[in-house]
């Protein structure tokens, strides 16, 4: 069974996850920005005494890849993200000084995954769910058998993400929700890239953005 902790890290309050059970964990999103911030996950994930399996981003913008570097170098794992997520990746930097957030990106190896992409930790598994929107590639990563996802910046507690940075678009975003995300369970928990945790059914009754 899989176990979620969530960390809430840098000045854009940005959701990290560490997703793991007996065999091992999986980073998704890894936000931190200092390094207090650096050690806080890094000493979480020592703790569990498993090893660290995936370094996994459900985007690329810089709040969610500011990490990536340090979680790549301190345990050896390349980051997975969908293809069309790299050109994103790579403008992050340039990102992070418009926004007065510098930071020491990652450049290296890429291992690309989408929709037929299956994550495994020992006999636990995450679909992908292809989600564009908020970014060209966006994904959510998604445990069907324990009903919980990991939605990036796709869908929050009572609104949708941001459509107004390059590559975003309002129509595809409200198409993927309704096609990738609302045609699950309705006790499904959303685990949101911002804020709180919600759950599909909520947001189906309760989202200004659907209603």
């Amino acid at each position: 069974m899989l176990s979620v902790k969530q960390f809430t890290f840098s000045p854009i309050q940005e959701n990290t996850y560490v997703v793991y059970n007996a065999k091992g964990c999986c980073i998704i999103d890894p936000g931190c920005y200092s390094e207090i911030e650096r050690n806080q996950l890094k000493d979480y994930i020592l703790s569990l005494g498993i090893p660290a399996k995936y370094l996994l981003n459900t985007h690329c913008h810089l709040d969610h890849v500011f990490g990536n570097k340090f979680i790549a170098e301190t345990f050896g794992l390349i980051p997975h993200i969908h293809p069309k997520e790299e050109q994103l990746l790579a403008f992050a930097p340039m990102s992070g000084i418009k926004w007065g957030l510098p930071f020491d990106n990652y450049q290296g190896e890429l291992v690309f995954i989408d929709k037929n992409s299956v994550i495994e930790i020992g006999d636990d598994t995450m679909e992908i769910l292809e989600t564009p929107g908020h970014s060209p590639g966006s994904i959510c990563f998604y445990c069907r058998q324990q009903g919980f996802m990991i939605s990036g910046d796709v869908l929050f507690e009572d609104s949708i993400g941001r459509t107004d940075l390059p590559g975003g678009d309002h129509q595809t975003l409200l198409s993927s929700i309704r096609r990738e995300l609302f045609t699950q369970p309705d006790e499904t928990v959303i685990h949101p890239g911002h804020g709180r945790s919600t759950t599909i059914g909520h947001e189906k009754e309760f989202n200004p953005f659907f209603n």
